[in-house]
Order: structure tokens, then C-alpha cells, then sequence
């Protein structure tokens, strides 16, 4: 659930990105007050911690796969 989550806040980051170099035009500044804003600088805190967290998908990859052919093969067996 949280990889969910962290990929929905980091394409949500990517896409804040993108108007800003499009047309510089910062939607969650603009939606919360400002870049200086406690509640826009919040957001952007949460959308790095996610974009981290997704890291870490990098490396999960293989043993996710792994677990699933595991999990396949059991049942399977069953």
C-alpha cells in the first residue's frame, strides 16, 4: 500500500515539475499560497520522502518476482 502511495505522491511530483518547466507555472504553489507557504513546503517534504521511498522499488524488483514464482510453485504443488 505505501509503494502505492509513494509512486501516486512521486508522479504527482513529476507532474508539478513538468509545469514548471513548461510554463513555469507551480500548481501546489499556486493551489497553497506560495512556495513559502508551511503547507505547500509540507507537500513538497512528503512528495521527496516518496520519490525516496521509490528507490527502493529499484532493488525490490527481483525479489518480488522471486516471491511470486515461489508462491506460483506451491500452489502449483498443492
Amino acid at each position: 500500500m505505501i509503494d502505492k502511495i509513494s509512486l501516486v505522491l512521486t508522479i504527482i511530483g513529476a507532474l508539478n515539475w513538468g509545469l514548471i518547466g513548461l510554463f513555469q507555472f507551480d500548481l501546489v504553489a499556486w493551489i497553497f499560497g506560495g512556495q513559502d507557504a508551511i503547507v505547500s513546503r509540507i507537500i513538497y517534504t512528503v512528495v521527496a520522502l516518496a520519490g525516496i521511498w521509490c528507490i527502493s522499488l529499484l532493488f525490490r524488483e527481483n525479489a518480488v518476482a522471486r516471491d511470486d514464482e515461489m508462491r506460483d510453485a506451491g500452489n502449483k504443488a498443492a
